[in-house]
């Protein structure tokens, strides 16, 4: 069973910078496109960003121009920078991996949270 973990979250001032990393515990075949969700209590998971085998990626309009999503195919890891973090950027912070056959995998979480 394959695991995404998860890490660089925290506690960070509002204007400041996070990156999160999430990592696979064993080689994921077929990967189709990688991402970062995000969830606050009561709310639906929303989507933060996307990357695809291909490259192309995918933002929400909130955090366009202040989060760049990358990925590293060979370790099977995929990166959030955050900049201009503001305290509605405040959640849990998921990690996603869709592959062929319909797998589907996600990380436990982090909790990013931004003071004001």
């Amino acid at each position: 069973q394959v695991q995404l973990v998860e890490s660089g979250g925290g506690l960070v001032q509002a204007g400041g910078t996070l990156r999160l990393s999430c990592a696979a515990s064993r080689t994921i075949f077929n990967i189709n496109r990688m991402g970062w969700y995000r969830q606050t209590p009561g709310k639906q998971r929303e989507l933060v960003a996307t990357i695809t085998s291909g490259g192309s990626t995918n933002y929400a309009d909130s955090v366009k121009g202040r989060f760049t999503i990358s990925r590293d195919s060979a370790k099977n890891m995929v990166y959030l920078q955050m900049n201009s973090l503001n305290a509605e950027d405040t959640a849990v912070y998921y990690c996603t991996v869709q592959a062929g056959g319909l797998r589907n995998y996600w990380g436990q979480g982090t909790q990013v949270t931004v003071s004001s």
